[in-house]
């Protein structure tokens, strides 16, 4: 059986694919960093190391797009390409866990 068809990326400039992809990579750092999660401190401590290299890049494709006159996110249609990218599974990691004390 074959697995479901994912749906299809929204159109996007090169500038906006980047902007996507620096973005997740940021949060899938800060996921791993988060320290209401389960983990080692070497793991969270390796996000860390490599989280401020993620965020100048994602800073500098933001500069791009800001200097070739790319003056406004479409949210909505970056919203789309998150979701087809699994963004709500990895940016639901950078959260805190509701209170289960009942």
């Amino acid at each position: 059986m074959l697995p479901p068809e994912l749906p299809a990326l929204p159109a996007l400039t090169r500038a906006e694919g980047e902007l996507i992809d620096r973005y997740l990579e940021v949060v899938d750092l800060l996921g791993r960093i988060n320290p209401a999660r389960e983990g080692s401190t070497y793991r969270a401590l390796r996000a860390a190391q490599a989280l401020a290299g993620r965020a100048v890049a994602l800073r500098d494709t933001l500069t791009l797009m800001h200097e070739r006159g790319e003056t406004e996110l479409h949210g909505a249609t970056l919203a789309r390409a998150l979701r087809v990218l699994d963004g709500e599974r990895r940016t639901a990691r950078v959260t805190i866990a509701p209170r289960s004390d009942s």
